[in-house]
This record gives C-alpha cells, structure tokens and sequence, in this order.
C-alpha cells in the first residue's frame, strides 16, 4: 500500500514524506476526511485530519512521540509475537457430530465414525494439561482455559460435565456447541458453573438457517437454538457464532438486531473457512462481504448506544489490534498466529494439532497426549512450522501497512488451498477495508461503542500514544 500523492500536495509534504520514509513510518488515506501515518511493524499510529496542516503536525506532534516511545513498542510487539504463552487448551472429547452443516471442515466420514474419548481418557488430559500449567502459571488468580470443541462435545455431555465439576478449581472452562443436544437442566448446569458457552446460528431467517445448518438426520436446528437462547435468558456466558456464506451475506445486519432483541450480548461473524475445496462456491465476494459486514457493524452501534449492548467480537478485536494491541482476545489476527503458541487442540484420539482447524492435515499433527507431552508439542517440527508463517515472509503481505492488525489468517485455509503456508488471506482485500473502517470509527469516537464493556473499562486497553489531530 503506497502513499498517493497529488501534485498540489507534493510540494508541501515532500519534507515530512522524507522524514517518515527514513524514521520507518508510512501513511495513508482512511477516507476523504482522515490519513492514517502508522510503523506498521510496532503499530504506532495517529490520525490525521486532511484540513490540517500535515507538515506541522508531523514535524511537532508526531515525530517527536513517535522517537520517544518506538523502542518501547518494537519490544513488546516483539514479546507479543514470538513469545510461546500458553494459556489454552481445546479438547475434543468426540469427533462424531449430531449436525451435517453445509460448509463444516471436519470431513463428513469422521463426524459419523469417529473416535470418541472415554471418561478415563478424559480424565487423562485434563491431568495432564492441569501438571503442565502447574508449573509454568504462578499467579495463582489466573487459571488457564478449557475449551470443549470438535464436531460436537456434547454428544458425550456426561463425561464432559464431569470433568467441568471435578477441574471447577484448575480451569476455566467453554464449550462450543450446535445446541441440539442441550436440555434445560444442561443450560442450569452451564450457568451455575460460570462456563463460557458459543452457540452457533447462521440466520434469523429460519429457512436460510436450516438450509445451512441441518441436523444428521435432515432437521433443521433454527427452533431448538432458538428455545436454548430463551432458557440461556441473558446469561452474559453466552455468545453465537455464525459462519458467513454466499447464502446468508446480506442478512447479516438483520441478524444483530435479531439477536441485540433476545439480548445477546456477542456475536462472531465468520466468514467461512474454506479448508475443503467443495466449499469454495460458499464465500462471499469481496464487496459483498465487505458491505454488509460494515451495515451489522453499524446495527451493533445503533443497538449499543441503547440499552442493548451487542457487539461482533471479531470486528472488536481488529479495533483492539489498533487501540491496544497486546490486548486483542482473538489470536488470529497477528502472525504467528495463536495456533501452538498460545493454545493447542487435542484432538479425540489424542492427537495434538496447532489449531482445531488443522484437522485432517496430519503434517500438523505434533504428537499425541498418551505418549508425549504438551512440551513435546509445542517444540516439534509440525508446530513450528505454523510458528514460522509470518508477514514478513508472505509477499503483499511483508509490504502491507496493516501486517500486524490483520495477521493474514487463517494458516490452515491458506495451506489446504495452496499446500502452502506462505500465500495471503483469501480475504486479503476485505480485512484492509475492514481495517480502514475500524480506524474511521476510532477517529469518530465511535470506537466504544464496539468494545465490552469490560473493555473499556481496563486502563491497559487504552492506546497510551494517541494523536488524533
């Protein structure tokens, strides 16, 4: 992304254009209103008005700051990137699914026949997982987190809910779940035991949700969702999940007001991972995407600045990637990616695997639990080889001003496409726009409006150098 200068402004920003280009900053344009100048390797980053005196801003207000603090922020980018923080582990007790979604990753043969855990084995892993902790986790206020995923975790919800009770003191715990086999006493259950719950949901529109989302036996899962939000009742654990498709693109602002409505508090609106290649006529184009995302972004403020609060976590972490950076949530969007860094997945026949997304791709298998360790995982050569896919090396995206917001996700999409971990995004074009919009919302002091709550409360997610001028 170059600077696009016309000639009535060349003469008066050539001084600073050299000033930035031999400092290590670059800018460019937001909209017809505001230029962006950022390092993007540390993202350092103020906003500039165009009516404003460019020059003088930058000679008095940018450089300056941007001298005194750049050390600073290179090293905790640095730490940020490459330092190895575990602090997840996600579980998949089955790999059997009671649902046969459209665009689902898991290859159909595995979610009908494949393996399950048993209760002792189970046991094993959370063992296991509470030793490794044990000695790498000091504060003793932090407890890692437990994550049951898969296909479905809760087709085997008796040993699952008994692992929730007997490791309520060593973990924090969250499940992903389609819904289907939840029952009222399981949502109490969930409740009482503070767990972090993700249901998914495409579509307020019954028919496009059950298109999409079918059960195994063909029966759509819109109502049973449905009855399980109701019994959740505001439950502030909870939040849906939808993945992004061709059929469901433009409903997406007409889902967040369906969902602000039964008071969800949180939605992720994911644009499918296409990491089997019959599910690429499911994606969105880009301009699509792009246009509709931005509309439910903007239901989520309208809602937001009323009495409900919803917002879309992953457009929430791209602003916090801008606003505070060590703070995002979600690791996919820096490079390395979080995948066996920050967390690793422990599939149900015991294989670890970087990121749940890598299933079915056994070159990334890094060993298995009932014979190796967690350790052994994170050093082996299938999970460093996730560990060295970084901006630097993938071409656009080593020169992209926005390298170290967006993260050029996912690895695994890019590997199963291309059969190689250096290529960019599928959704490259889409998450720069994105971007760009996220830093209009911050100039227009919108930006609080798509943060938790608890966000904007904690001092350490404030950006400690703005200059919005």
């Amino acid at each position: 992304m170059q600077p696009i200068i016309s000639n009535k402004e060349e003469k008066d920003k050539r001084v600073s254009l050299d000033t930035l280009n031999r400092v290590g900053l670059c800018f460019c344009d937001i909209d017809d209103k505001w230029k962006l100048v950022i390092d993007p390797d540390n993202v350092f980053w103020s906003l500039i008005r165009k009516d404003k005196d460019f020059n003088s801003v930058v000679e008095k207000k940018i450089l300056p700051l941007y001298g005194e603090v750049k050390g600073k922020l290179d090293k905790q980018m640095q730490e940020f990137r490459f330092g190895t923080n575990l602090t997840s582990v996600y579980i998949n007790p089955t790999d059997r699914c009671n649902a046969d979604c459209l665009y689902c990753y898991v290859p159909s043969a595995t979610r009908k026949t494949g393996s399950q855990m048993s209760e002792e084995q189970l046991e094993y892993v959370l063992r296991k997982s509470t030793e490794y902790f044990e000695k790498r986790i000091q504060d003793s206020k932090t407890k890692p987190v437990v994550i049951f995923h898969a296909s479905e975790p809760l087709l085997v919800k008796d040993i699952v809910f008994k692992s929730i009770s007997d490791f309520s003191d060593s973990f924090h715990f969250g499940i992903q779940t389609n819904a289907i086999a939840l029952e009222k006493q399981d949502v109490e259950f969930l409740k009482e035991h503070r767990v972090s719950v993700g249901i998914s949901l495409d579509s307020p529109d019954q028919r496009t949700n059950d298109f999409l989302r079918k059960t195994m036996s063909n029966h759509g899962t819109f109502s049973k969702v449905m009855q399980v939000i109701d019994w959740f009742d505001g439950y502030t654990g909870l939040n849906v999940l939808s993945t992004v498709t061709t059929h469901n693109v433009e409903q997406l602002p007409e889902l967040v007001d369906f969902l602000a409505e039964r008071n969800i508090k949180s939605v992720l609106l994911n644009p499918v991972r296409c990491t089997r290649r019959d599910i690429l006529p499911l994606r969105p184009d880009k301009n699509t995407l792009l246009r509709y995302f931005i509309q439910a972004v903007e239901k989520a403020i309208e809602s937001s600045k009323s009495s409900k609060k919803i917002i879309i976590a992953n457009f929430s972490n791209i602003v916090l990637g801008i606003i505070a950076p060590l703070g995002r949530r979600l690791m996919c969007d820096i490079t390395p990616c979080g995948g066996g860094r920050c967390f690793v997945t422990v599939t149900a026949k015991g294989d670890f695997l970087p990121c749940g997304e890598f299933v079915s791709l056994d070159e990334f298998v890094g060993g298995n639990i009932f014979n190796s360790t967690i350790q052994d995982a994170i050093d082996s050569n299938a999970f460093n080889k996730v560990r060295s896919r970084v901006v630097e090396r993938i071409k656009e995206c080593d020169t992209c001003l926005f390298r170290n917001i967006c993260g050029a996700p996912c690895p695994a999409e890019v590997y199963s496409l291309a059969k190689n971990l250096y290529e960019i995004s599928p959704y490259c074009e889409f998450y720069k726009e994105l971007i760009k919009y996220a830093f209009k919302l911050i100039a227009e002091d919108r930006a609080k409006y798509v943060l938790r709550e608890e966000a904007l409360k904690d001092k350490n997610l404030e950006y400690e150098y703005s200059l919005i001028k």
